[in-house]
């Protein structure tokens, strides 16, 4: 089979084009995998050093939302998996252009070029926060989308996209849903990472708020295997949901790292709440499990110990992105 990855150098994008190309998942075994990437601050061509010298890798440094490199990265492609997007939500509250060029336009070029090159599936990769704030229960995926930030209206627009050219124009697209993601590689301005990177060099890490805010957790292990079961089994026109099961306030998450890294709470400093902060989000992976057989697999201690692990044996990767977080 032949792959497009979008965004395939990014944290979740490259863990994917890693296991496809080290055949972690049966239904894809041998495939061919193509990678395209604009290479911005997030993207990043040392996370595909484990699987540079694959014959079946090809690298295509490209902009989404260049139709040209859309139309050449999709011609011949059979399965389409669409990582790339702007994510960061502080950086969306700072100046929204970014998210709306790439994660609506950007989606919308790609459809184009999927449509014309008659591509077999296209899963759309999306997130938990285009629902807004829960305050009990989970969604299921029939919940009405709700975005509170400029990042989850931009996410929520480009799923609607997707599930728009298949119903319009027949194109076999799908969306996936996923809870907050964790794991080796992940860019250091997302909580995880800050505070593992500060902690290992003994600086302070910054708890937003009364710190009660919750997220569900979700190894990045996990939930590419969801994506990959949403592209094997997954039906045309339908939303997944992918997550960890594993909910937490952001102050016991703050404990978690503490511990993990030998450091007391006296590393902790309160700072203002976000702007437009969701209390609380959770998804309900109910038709996952039973139509995708997906299960989270990564127990949450062991998934955090091994993340730790892998920032200290790993400086060399994130030292030099440190400038770029400040």
């Amino acid at each position: 089979m032949k792959i497009l990855v979008t965004g395939g150098a990014g944290f979740i994008g490259s863990h994917f084009v890693r296991q496809l190309l080290t055949d972690a998942y049966p239904a894809f075994e041998g495939a061919e995998v193509t990678v395209l990437d604009r290479l911005t601050y997030s993207g990043n061509r040392a996370n595909l050093d484990p699987v540079a010298g694959s014959r079946r890798l090809r690298f295509l440094t490209g902009d989404i939302c260049d139709p040209a490199a859309a139309d050449e990265a999709t011609a011949g492609r059979e399965l389409v998996v669409h990582f790339a997007a702007e994510s960061h939500v502080d950086r969306s509250i700072a100046s929204a252009e970014p998210f709306v060029r790439a994660n609506l336009v950007g989606t919308q070029v790609l459809l184009d070029a999927a449509l014309r090159h008659r591509v077999s599936r296209f899963v759309h990769v999306s997130t938990d926060e285009v629902y807004g704030s829960i305050d009990i229960g989970s969604w299921r995926e029939d919940q009405p989308v709700a975005p509170r930030s400029p990042y989850s209206a931009s996410k929520a627009g480009s799923d609607l996209l997707a599930l728009s050219y298949h119903h319009t124009h027949g194109l076999p697209a799908l969306v996936t849903r996923c809870s907050n993601n964790y794991g080796p590689y992940q860019y250091p301005e997302k909580v995880i990472p800050l505070f593992i990177t500060n902690l290992l060099d003994g600086r302070p890490v910054p708890l937003y708020g009364d710190g009660g805010n919750v997220r569900d957790w979700l190894h990045v292990d996990d939930h590419c295997t969801g994506i990959a079961l949403a592209a094997q089994r997954g039906q045309p026109g339908e939303l997944y949901h992918i997550g960890g099961g594993v909910e937490l306030t952001n102050k016991e998450l703050t404990g978690h790292l503490l511990d993990a890294c030998g450091a007391g709470w006296d590393m902790v400093r309160h700072v203002d709440d976000r702007k437009g902060h969701d209390r609380r989000y959770s998804l309900d992976t109910t038709k996952a499990c039973s139509e995708l057989g997906y299960r989270p697999r990564t127990a949450f201690p062991d998934g955090l110990a091994a993340t730790v692990r892998w920032y200290h044996d790993h400086r060399r990767w994130w030292e030099p992105l440190r400038s770029l977080t400040q």
